[in-house]
């Protein structure tokens, strides 16, 4: 021992300090192999082949449903980047809901994995589980993807304020994750979220970011206490960041969600945001991820409390009927259902997963007066603030 202390003293002196804090962690075996010959600088490099190899064993992609989509050792060498930052939650946010849904059926059913790629860059990984005894149609994907935006997508930012050169493609990367769970019983909601980071370069090598996302939540009959619940986990997931956010954005949901020709809301809200590029990257992505990780204990509750409920041929008639209210919504107005639409390369069995197992459409519709299913529509048309 009184060698090697030796030794290591003479490393201090010889080499520079990054040197010396790779020779603290050498062992007797490497003092062998220098003595051997080994020149100082070939010591310095065995010491960190051998400590980028562990490194590499840092990424346990089996917590994952699928391989990442970018290359495992470029994520390990981009670790400081926002776009494995990004990457690396919305896998993680995929496996935590999947795995907490699959744990919520009787009989064992699992999420169809479906990963995939596409030839102008990146890909994604779907993940469905259709059939359940508690979920009819449970989708949760994300995608990664990169390329060009085509001049249609350019004017769509454009819109809503983007200082963007127009009518040219423009390079771009995209990660989110993006879920919608219709369930089986009409009592328990459909819940949806998506949160995701963008990227652009303008034709003078700018680059712009931004974050968006959000979770709202579709009951077919309203409990109140479920509503109070769901609102005060996602107030208190925006309140980390800051008090002002989530008065901001649940009004933004009641806006967004909005079916404008039925003058009607699709649900009862949530928290809705887009083009967040404040108060720093680093802060704008922690709200990000406390939102999204707030997913589960708003919504995994409700299942529990609500998926036994009895219920019969009228409650599921109702439940059909505003399924095709959400159908209409995502089909006409949603903003990520178009960008998707006139992304090169589109997936389209990714992008419309969203659309429920079964729906219906009944002419001129209207629930009986005092009814429970009256009362959910006068919630609709008003937007109520919950807590």
């Amino acid at each position: 021992m009184a060698f090697v202390t030796g030794f290591r003293r003479a490393i201090q002196k010889l080499s520079s300090l990054s040197v010396y804090q790779f020779s603290r962690r050498t062992t007797k075996q490497h003092v062998g192999g220098f003595l051997l010959g080994t020149s100082i600088a070939t010591f310095g490099t065995i010491s960190v082949v051998h400590m980028e190899s562990r490194r590499r064993h840092k990424l346990n992609t089996s917590l994952y449903m699928a391989e990442p989509i970018t290359d495992v050792e470029q994520l390990l060498n981009s670790e400081d980047d926002m776009k494995t930052k990004m990457e690396l939650l919305i896998l993680k946010i995929q496996a935590d809901f999947c795995r907490a849904l699959e744990a919520e059926e009787y009989a064992g059913q699992k999420f169809k994995v479906d990963r995939w790629l596409r030839n102008e860059g990146g890909g994604g990984i779907t993940c469905v589980l259709q059939d359940g005894e508690v979920f009819e149609k449970a989708g949760v994907n994300i995608s990664v993807v990169k390329g060009h935006l085509p001049p249609q997508a350019v004017q769509q930012m454009r819109s809503r304020g983007k200082k963007l050169s127009e009518g040219n493609k423009l390079p771009f990367f995209a990660a989110g994750v993006s879920a919608v769970i219709h369930p089986r019983n009409p009592m328990v909601p459909t819940i949806h979220f998506n949160y995701r980071y963008f990227e652009v370069i303008d034709t003078d090598g700018s680059k712009q970011w931004w974050f968006g996302g959000g979770t709202d939540l579709t009951p077919y009959y309203l409990d109140e206490d479920d509503a109070v619940s769901f609102h005060k986990t996602l107030k208190d997931a925006c309140d980390q960041s800051d008090l002002e956010y989530y008065p901001k954005f649940k009004k933004w949901c009641d806006e967004y969600f909005r079916i404008t020709h039925r003058n009607e809301c699709r649900g009862i809200g949530g928290i809705f945001f887009d083009d967040i590029d404040a108060p720093s990257q680093e802060g704008a992505y922690k709200f990000v991820s406390d939102c999204a990780h707030a997913v589960i204990p708003s919504y995994l509750p409700i299942v529990r409390r609500h998926k036994n409920d009895a219920y019969g041929d009228r409650e599921r008639q109702w439940q059909l009927l505003r399924r095709g209210r959400y159908v209409e919504f995502n089909l006409i107005y949603d903003r990520g259902t178009k960008f998707g639409l006139y992304t090169p390369g589109a997936r389209y069995e990714s992008i419309l997963m969203s659309l429920p197992l079964t729906a219906r459409w009944e002419y001129m519709h209207s629930p009986p007066a005092n009814s429970k299913e009256s009362k959910l529509t006068e919630i609709l048309k008003n937007p109520k603030d919950w807590i």
